[in-house]
C-alpha cells in the first residue's frame, strides 16, 4: 500500500498550521518525551481514508481524507493528541516490538534509519490493535492536553459525535476494534468536566484555509 505524503517544501501553510497546532499540545507540560522524540507530522494526501496512526518516538500520520472530514480545529486537536498519546505513553512501541521485534523498533527510537524503518512496517502501524485500556487512556489523555491548550478539551469527543452523525460513513481503521464512540464520547466529556477544563469550541482557528 502507498502512503503519498503532502511535499512540506510544497505545502508549507499545511504543514505551518498542523505544527503550531500540535507545537502547543507539546507544550502543554502534560506529555511524556515531549522534549525526548522527534515530533514530526506528516499529512498523507488520500482524501478517500479516514484515518490516522503513530510510530515510536513521535512519528505521527494524519490523512487529507480525516482532516477534511472534520468541521473544527478543537477536532482535529483532539485527534492529533489522541495519537500523540499512543505515541507518548509507548503503546505503538508495546504493539510493534511484539509484531516486528525489538531491533527495528529501537531503529526508530533512536533516530537511526527511522524513515526507511517507517516505510517497511507502514501497513503495520496502520493496523495495530490497542487494547481497549489504551485507546481509553489515549482518549483520556488528548483532555489533558487539551486543557493546557487554547483548545476546546473534549476536542476528541466532538470527533467521535461527528462520526456518528454521519452514520453511514465507514468507521476509520483505526477505531475498528475499539469501544463503541458513543461510549468514548461520554467518557470523554465527563474526564473533561471532572477535571473543569474549557470545553468552549477554539474559535480563531482557521480550519477551512488548512482543508
Amino acid at each position: 500500500q502507498d502512503y503519498p505524503l503532502l511535499d512540506e517544501a510544497e505545502y508549507p501553510t499545511a504543514y505551518d498550521h498542523l505544527y503550531s497546532m500540535t507545537d502547543e499540545i507539546l507544550a502543554s507540560g502534560e506529555v511524556d518525551h515531549a522534549d525526548d522524540f522527534e515530533w514530526e507530522f506528516y499529512i498523507v494526501d488520500d482524501d478517500e481514508v479516514l484515518n490516522a496512526f503513530a510510530a515510536p518516538g513521535g512519528y505521527i500520520w494524519i490523512y487529507s481524507g480525516l482532516i477534511n472530514f472534520l468541521e473544527y480545529e478543537d477536532e482535529v486537536s483532539g485527534v492529533m493528541g489522541h495519537e500523540i498519546a499512543h505515541s507518548a505513553n509507548r503503546h505503538t512501541t508495546e504493539q510493534l516490538t511484539r509484531v516486528y521485534g525489538y531491533s527495528l523498533v529501537a531503529d526508530m527510537l533512536l533516530g537511526e534509519g527511522a524513515g526507511a524503518a517507517v516505510g517497511e512496517i507502514a501497513a503495520g502501524l496502520v493496523f495495530l490493535d490497542f487494547s481497549r485500556d489504551n485507546e481509553a487512556e489515549s482518549d483520556e489523555f488528548s483532555v489533558y492536553y487539551l486543557c493546557e491548550t487554547q483548545y476546546a478539551a473534549n476536542g476528541a469527543a466532538g470527533f467521535f459525535d461527528k462520526l456518528l452523525d454521519a452514520g453511514s460513513v465507514q468507521v476509520p481503521e483505526f477505531l475498528s476494534t475499539h469501544p463503541s464512540s458513543k461510549s468514548r464520547v461520554t467518557d470523554i466529556n465527563s474526564h473533561a468536566e471532572s477535571l473543569s477544563c474549557s470545553t468552549d469550541p477554539y474559535s480563531d482557528g482557521d480550519l477551512q484555509e488548512f482543508k
